[in-house]
């Protein structure tokens, strides 16, 4: 038997229902109240520094998402924490909820596929990742326009923006990521604790993994050794390696947009040629050189998405 009408049918319904619940929760307003304060210290201490320390520099607004010598104290690296932390709170429980609720019946008895009933809950914590995300964004730039006294450039709010986007494919990894294993599990408290286990390991153990596996599967060359250069077929194993984890490639991409003197993020013989020109790159030459860690970003959440559509297909709904 064939389907009658479209597929989407009712997606509006659900992605509204879904969005208000979001924005209207406690939950998210908790995860909103550690964006804003966590981002605003960072925001602030980072003015502070670049008044103080700075004398002419023609990338100055990027200096308060990445200041120059700051790694542990930096917007990025705050926002790096908290997206996938916003991410998993809003998709543990997306689907299995329902079942728990014991609502999810109810809704597909209406005339709603479950194509748009997973599409709206997936499109509807998006959005509202992406209105915290702006919000934020916009209370940064607004904040440096105060506190500095000085407009960004054109380049610079592009980059700017660039940013932003590479931030919400971020979070959207981590929100289809969380959504499968909402289907995958009935239980709301193992889907949670498996999501922010797996964010863990990609965060903290994975670099490290990464570079004992590309040791040992390609081992250094003496040759490069005794130069003081690293073994290119060692470094692109480990790099490729270190890039299945989302926070390597929103890292590459990060800097690329950020910092414009990061010459490169592929080519190892580039970075040294970049160290010796100095120039910062074009926006245009910057795009491109992040263009594969932003496609990346996308895919995966393509993938995680689509398995778990098929997972959720495949379930067997009771009332």
């Amino acid at each position: 038997m064939r389907r009658e009408g479209s597929p989407w049918r009712g997606l509006s319904v659900v992605f509204f229902r879904e969005l208000f619940d979001h924005l209207t929760s406690a939950r998210m307003l908790v995860l909103q109240l550690l964006v804003i304060v966590f981002g605003g210290m960072v925001v602030y201490f980072a003015a502070e520094q670049i008044r103080n320390t700075t004398a002419e520099d023609p990338f100055l607004f990027l200096r308060l998402f990445a200041p120059p010598g700051q790694t542990l104290l930096s917007f990025v690296t705050v926002l790096s924490i908290l997206i996938p932390l916003i991410a998993i709170g809003l998709g543990f429980d997306s689907v299995n909820g329902e079942y728990n609720r014991r609502t999810m019946s109810r809704i597909l008895a209406q005339p709603i596929y479950r194509d748009a009933l997973l599409l709206g809950k997936f499109l509807a914590g998006l959005a509202t990742i992406t209105i915290c995300l702006i919000t934020l964004w916009l209370m940064v730039i607004g904040f440096g326009l105060l506190r500095l006294g000085i407009p960004p450039s054109t380049e610079e709010l592009a980059r700017c923006l660039m940013f932003l986007l590479v931030s919400i494919a971020y979070a959207g990894v981590w929100l289809a990521l969380a959504m499968l294993f909402s289907i995958v599990f009935r239980s709301t408290a193992t889907a949670a604790l498996i999501s922010l286990g797996v964010w863990l390991f990609l965060a903290l153990l994975w670099p490290a993994f990464a570079q004992l596996v590309g040791e040992i599967i390609a081992p250094s060359d003496i040759r490069f050794a005794q130069l003081g250069l690293p073994t290119p077929d060692t470094v692109a194993w480990q790099q490729g390696l270190s890039r299945l984890s989302p926070g390597t490639l929103y890292g590459e991409a990060v800097l690329a947009m950020l910092s414009p003197e990061a010459q490169s993020l592929t080519n190892l013989l580039a970075q040294f040629q970049g160290r010796i020109m100095g120039a910062p790159l074009p926006f245009g030459q910057s795009v491109l050189s992040a263009w594969p860690q932003m496609v990346s970003l996308i895919a995966g959440t393509i993938l995680l998405y689509v398995v778990g559509y098929v997972v959720f297909q495949r379930q067997e709904v009771r009332a």
